[in-house]
């Protein structure tokens, strides 16, 4: 190091420094160090806005999330079944969890066996038996979007599933309808 830049290093450390404890000495760029709080629903002078809360920037995905392009409907939904194929591996781990999260959130509904006979069919209408050749004939891609975005009376189950642990879901469906072993 040369010595005029040892010099100027030494000049900085002995300002920003003091023997007092209690003096915080020289503070370079103070609104870095002692900066102001503002309330989320406050104006803010310093933004372009005025507002203090942001909204998200624009196309920004949730931590852990994946945007899902289909929409709602039947032609939405058999589009996802020609364009979405399962890619978790067919295992007896991965069935398991798919057994795990089918009892959780749609034995209720769909019964133990899956011919829509669960314990709160009383209250709403049946929804369908996974046996029959309609539901058969769904693809993996269009049962994933069902569970995604719902179907009939059936919500929307994107916010409590993960989408891993739907395409699990289907395998155990698919063990279900003894499509797979």
């Amino acid at each position: 190091m040369k010595t005029y830049q040892f010099s100027i290093f030494v000049l900085i450390f002995l300002v920003g420094c003091s023997k007092n404890p209690k003096e915080k000495g020289y503070e370079f760029m103070p609104e870095m160090v002692h900066s102001q709080a503002y309330e989320a629903y406050s104006d803010n002078p310093v933004t372009k806005n005025k507002k203090t809360m942001q909204l998200k920037a624009f196309g920004s995905i949730a931590r852990g999330h994946l945007p899902f392009t289909y929409g709602s409907g039947d032609k939405e939904a058999q589009r996802a079944g020609e364009e979405l194929v399962n890619p978790i591996a067919f295992n007896k781990d991965n069935v398991a969890r798919g057994k795990y999260m089918y009892e959780i959130y749609c034995l209720s509904c769909h019964g133990v066996s899956g011919e829509g006979d669960g314990p709160l069919i009383p209250k709403f209408p049946n929804p369908p038996d996974f046996k029959t050749k309609r539901v058969l004939s769904y693809l993996d891609g269009r049962m994933y979007h069902i569970i995604t975005r719902g179907s009939g009376d059936m919500p929307s189950h994107s916010a409590q599933i993960f989408p891993e642990d739907r395409w699990k879901l289907i395998h155990y469906v698919r063990v279900m309808q003894n499509l797979r072993k």
